[in-house]
């Protein structure tokens, strides 16, 4: 099997103009071959699904969800290309899947490119704090922070997140969107969204000293 290489899933996909994502699982799954590779995203319909993606999607949806007895609720924006496709019911099943994706597995933003600069030069810190922690020779941090760096991304960024109701845990959100793309047949893309917890940023402690102080003034 072939070392799926980032230099090689660049090959498949400005060959393809398929996904990064897309390409990098079709290597995988095709043990690095290009060509098997390339009959894999046609068969998933993922190559069809490109080049829709350059096409203006500014009609959709806001769904909402609440979650746990109204303990965590979502506001989420998928945006399509007509008004007739917002209504169509695969459309509607994946924005709400969208919803409960983010109810439970709490993303931070949409995609990577969204991540707070600061946010992720505070991240690399940590991990090098770490791996200098480990003893891990400094020759090594590049490659090892680059893999971290993957795993921080596929667990805060919505799309790169692992689609919580595929049973194989393969699939990712952006995988989703894509194979909605291919069968609707317009571009789909989650622009936005909000998530709250109850009492969340709430200052717990200030909250019970005030309740104790309002039942002692109500005791007088």
């Amino acid at each position: 099997m072939a070392e799926i290489t980032a230099t090689l899933v660049k090959q498949l996909r400005d060959k393809t103009d398929a996904g990064m994502m897309d390409c990098k699982k079709a290597l995988q799954e095709t043990g690095g071959d290009l060509e098997k590779a390339t009959d894999w995203l046609r068969q998933k319909g993922m190559m069809k699904a490109a080049s829709k993606t350059t096409r203006v999607a500014a009609e959709g949806v806001v769904d909402a969800y609440i979650h746990m007895g109204g303990k965590i609720g979502v506001l989420v924006e998928v945006n399509i290309e007509t008004d007739f496709a917002a209504k169509n019911e695969k459309f509607r099943q994946l924005v709400h899947d969208i919803a409960l994706q983010i109810a439970a597995a709490n993303p931070s933003c949409v995609r990577r490119e969204e991540v707070d600069p600061r946010h992720l030069e505070r991240e690399k810190e940590i991990l090098r704090a770490q791996l200098k922690e480990q003893g891990k020779p400094e020759a090594m941090w590049d490659k090892i922070l680059q893999g971290k760096l993957e795993k921080f991304y596929k667990e805060t960024c919505l799309l790169e997140q692992v689609f919580i109701k595929d049973e194989k845990g393969e699939k990712t959100v952006q995988q989703l969107v894509t194979e909605a793309v291919a069968t609707i047949g317009e571009n789909i893309s989650v622009r936005r969204f909000a998530r709250f917890v109850l009492g969340e940023g709430i200052e717990k402690k200030t909250a019970d000293l005030a309740a104790e102080v309002a039942a002692m003034t109500a005791q007088k």
